[in-house]
C-alpha cells in the first residue's frame, strides 16, 4: 500500500492470547482519514470495517477467525483500541468465559472469545454521543447532531484523550471486580477554516474542558462487578490515574496518577490506604512479584505519553519535571 494511503487502523497495545481456543486478539484503531466516510455514498459502505473492532487471529497461520466491530465510522477519534481481557463471569458451574474490552467512552463490550458473538455491554456514564445499544447485536447508535463536519461546533464527552485509554483496567478473578481508571473530561469540536485537516480529517480542532458541573476532580477509579455490570464503588480524586490498575490477592489495588502520586486502595471500598510522591509521572503498568517470601510492587516513571501533557493543563497547580528520564521504583509490601 502506498504510504500516503496508510491512514490509521493501527494497533495500540499488545494483543491477548486465548490458550483454550488458540486465538490472539487485537483491536485496530479508527482510520485517520475520516472525512470521506462521514456521509454515506449510494452503493458504498462507510462502516470502516475492522477499525474499532476486535479481530481474532489463528496465531499459527495468521488467518482471521472472527471479527466484531464495536463502533462503526468513528468521526470523533474515540477509539476501541485497548486491552482485550478474558475473564470469568460468575462462579463455579455458572462461570462463563468472556472477552471484555472498552473504548474511550468507558463503554464496555463483552464477547464470546471463541466465536466473537456479542454478549452484553455496560456504560460507566462518561459519554454523551452513543444514544442506544442494540441488546442483541451491540450495534451502537450515535447522535447524528454530534457528528462533526457540518460546520457547527460540537460538545462531546469524553474528550479525544478518552475517559478510558491505553492504561489497562485490572481484574480480580476472586471477587469478579474490574478496576477501571478514568478521566472526567469532555471536548469542544470547533470547525477550522476550509482546507485545514484538523482532528483526523473532519476539519475540526479539539478543546479539552471539564465535564458539565465538574467539581474540579478529574480522576475516577471505578470498581465494576461483571456479574451485575454495575459499579460497586467509585473513588474520585483531583489527579487522573495514568497507570494501569494492579489488584492484588491481599485486597489492595495499586495505581499512579498524573500528580506523580503512587497509591494503594482498598479493593472493597475504594478508600486510599497509602500514597507516596514519585520523581515523575508513572504512566506504565505496575507489577507485583515475590522474592524470598516478600511481596514487592514496582512501577516505571518517566512521563512521555500524550495524555500526561494534555490533561495536566486542566490542573495548573501540578508541576511536573521538565527534564524527564525513566526510573524504576520498587516498594516492599509490609507483612500483616
Amino acid at each position: 500500500m502506498d504510504y500516503a494511503a496508510r491512514n490509521g487502523g493501527t494497533i495500540w497495545t499488545a494483543g491477548s492470547y486465548d490458550r483454550e481456543n488458540n486465538l490472539v486478539f487485537f483491536g485496530p484503531a479508527p482510520t485517520y482519514d475520516t472525512k470521506p466516510l462521514r456521509n454515506l455514498v449510494p452503493g458504498a459502505n462507510n462502516d470502516a470495517l475492522y477499525t474499532n473492532a476486535t479481530i481474532a487471529l489463528n496465531p499459527d497461520t495468521g488467518k482471521l477467525v472472527w471479527h466484531y466491530q464495536h463502533l462503526k465510522n468513528d468521526q470523533m477519534d474515540l477509539d476501541w483500541a485497548y486491552e482485550r481481557q478474558i475473564m470469568a463471569v460468575g462462579k463455579g458451574a455458572n462461570a462463563r468465559r468472556v472477552l471484555v474490552t472498552a473504548g474511550k467512552a468507558a463503554m464496555h463490550d463483552a464477547l464470546d472469545p471463541k466465536t466473537g458473538k456479542y454478549l452484553f455491554s455496560f456504560d460507566l456514564g462518561m459519554q454523551n454521543y452513543i444514544t442506544k445499544v442494540d441488546p442483541k447485536t451491540g450495534e451502537k447508535t450515535v447522535d447524528p447532531e454530534l457528528i462533526p463536519g457540518d460546520g457547527k461546533s460540537k460538545f462531546i464527552c469524553p474528550s479525544a484523550g478518552g475517559a478510558k485509554n491505553y492504561n489497562p483496567s485490572g481484574f480480580n478473578p476472586e471477587s469478579g471486580l474490574l478496576f477501571v481508571p478514568l478521566v472526567e473530561a469532555c471536548m469542544d469540536l470547533v470547525p477550522l477554516p476550509a482546507g485545514q485537516r484538523g482532528l483526523l480529517s473532519t476539519g475540526v480542532r479539539t478543546n479539552i474542558r471539564p465535564m458539565p458541573d465538574s467539581d474540579g476532580n478529574y480522576g475516577r477509579l471505578v470498581a465494576v462487578d461483571l456479574a451485575t455490570k454495575k459499579p460497586v464503588w467509585i473513588t474520585r480524586e483531583r489527579a487522573p490515574i495514568m497507570t494501569s490498575t494492579l489488584p492484588t490477592a491481599g485486597g489492595v489495588v495499586f495505581a499512579g496518577a498524573i500528580d506523580r502520586s503512587f497509591s494503594a486502595y482498598d479493593d472493597k471500598t475504594g478508600k486510599r490506604l497509602w500514597t507516596t510522591r514519585l520523581s515523575d509521572v508513572p504512566n506504565s503498568n505496575p507489577i507485583s512479584y515475590e522474592v524470598n517470601g516478600r511481596q514487592y510492587i514496582a512501577v516505571v516513571t518517566g512521563s512521555g505519553g500524550v495524555r500526561t501533557t494534555n490533561f495536566v493543563n486542566m490542573m495548573p497547580e501540578i508541576k511536573n519535571p521538565t527534564m524527564r528520564t525513566a526510573q524504576i521504583w520498587v516498594f516492599e509490601v509490609p507483612k500483616k
